[in-house]
């Protein structure tokens, strides 16, 4: 297994996509981003680095046997498993298609668009409208070929996943906004499912997708520039006076920074972000301890403790209960499938977790099946309506309120929350269930 360390700079989405094949791959990797380890422009410029990586870019690798890798794209697919790499000639090369469908087709219009947003380049109109038009067509190719797949080679994430998601990175915080990315829902399903793993989580964090596109900013890219320095005085002396001001212009140019280095630099300082506002903090406090249901409902007898308890304490007022049925049951094929339905609509919620309980369950066999569940929210409303995170997959189910008085919602609650029971209202037998908590 592959141990080693990673040169980059804070927050290089270059270097995200090796990092995330190790969090698969289980490498053993450090990452020296800040002093003293590394400095970004003063370590990668020493003879030593020099030494291991000619050019002084980063990301750069080198194992801890002396092992030494620069360009992004071998390293994250020297820190890959076989899996991620493609388990056959043919997925394998399905894989280095997307990986140089990513640097080919994706990051020159991405970089025209969304680097004049940060401050890095120079906004150009022409070019930035041809930019969303390249963009318009790698949405399309992307979007026709999730059509009918979960990731882009086989059944699981590869590293054909993890670099189309990295190189898609800034479009989709910075730019994609909801009506221009509207067209395009299996395209941001995916990178949703993509960015919400575990794995790609423990580097990225959270990603909040664009609400508004980003637009150029003169100021924000007067500051990221070098400072210039203040003309000269004209003096007497024809040719002996311009000397110092030549000395002086070769000094500027000495001193200006290398445009690819001083562009990553920029993305770096850019990267942190406000934090998102509370959808339900405008609510009031309810007496009804959420997590304390969830407790028992993880540790202790469904039937007997965990149910008796939510009724006893559940708040009708701060609180609401929902009855939801997936749409399309004639698309469902696979019951492995149909699940995976469910699953990756939870990870893409994951922020609702501290709001809301869901039991999700398949009904039915192989091409025969449907999904429907309970579920309760914090408040009144249909919680997903309150973030544009969330509204990736519910349009894709029918949603009904439940009065928590009635013999119909107490009965479905009891069914769903047990996962047993008669489920008249389905008609099919219960395969496998889901709880989102």
């Amino acid at each position: 297994m592959a141990a080693g360390t990673i040169y980059t700079y804070p927050e290089n989405w270059r270097a995200f996509k090796a990092q995330i094949a190790a969090q698969y791959s289980g490498a053993r990797i450090k990452i020296a981003s800040t002093p003293p380890a590394f400095t970004f422009g003063q370590t990668n410029r020493t003879p030593a680095f020099i030494n291991n990586f000619p050019l002084g870019k980063v990301p750069a690798y080198q194992g801890d046997d002396g092992f030494c890798l620069f360009e992004s794209n071998a390293i994250a697919h020297y820190l890959s498993n076989d899996a991620l790499r493609g388990a056959t000639p043919q997925a394998a090369a399905q894989v280095l298609q997307w990986v140089s469908f990513a640097d080919s087709e994706i990051i020159p219009p991405a970089s025209t668009w969304v680097f004049p947003t940060l401050g890095i380049m120079q906004f150009n109109k022409q070019a930035t409208e041809q930019a969303k038009e390249d963009v318009k067509k790698i949405l399309t190719v992307l979007n026709q070929h999730l059509n009918t797949r979960t990731f882009l080679v086989g059944e699981r994430i590869s590293l054909a996943d993890i670099t189309v998601a990295c190189s898609m990175l800034w479009l989709y915080k910075q730019v994609l906004e909801p009506s221009f990315r509207q067209p395009y829902g299996n395209v941001t399903r995916w990178f949703v499912t993509c960015v919400n793993q575990p794995q790609f989580k423990a580097v990225l964090g959270e990603v909040k997708l664009c609400e508004k596109m980003a637009q150029f900013d003169a100021k924000k890219f007067s500051e990221m520039q070098p400072k210039k320095e203040a003309p000269a005085k004209k003096e007497k002396g024809g040719k002996e006076a311009a000397k110092p001001q030549e000395k002086k212009e070769k000094k500027k140019e000495e001193s200006k920074p290398d445009p690819e280095e001083e562009m990553d630099d920029c993305d770096a300082v850019l990267a942190a972000e406000p934090k998102a506002k509370d959808p339900f903090a405008h609510l009031p406090k309810s007496t009804f301890v959420f997590d304390e249901f969830k407790r028992k409902y993880s540790n202790e007898d469904t039937l007997t403790v965990a149910i008796p308890h939510f009724w006893e304490n559940f708040d009708r007022e701060g609180y609401s209960i929902w009855y939801s049925q997936y749409k399309y049951p004639e698309e469902l094929t696979l019951t492995f499938k149909s699940c995976n339905l469910i699953t990756g609509m939870f990870q893409r919620l994951d922020k609702l977790r501290k709001n809301a309980f869901a039991s999700v369950i398949l009904f039915g066999t192989n091409n025969d099946s449907s999904i429907s569940g309970i579920w309760v929210f914090r408040g009144q409303e249909l919680a997903f309506t309150l973030s544009e995170d969330w509204q990736i997959d519910y349009e894709s189910y029918d949603w009904r309120k439940l009065d928590p008085n009635s013999d119909e919602c107490k009965t479905m609650v009891k069914e769903y929350f047990a996962w047993e029971g008669e489920f008249k209202h389905v008609g099919k037998s219960f395969n496998q269930g889901k709880i989102f908590k």
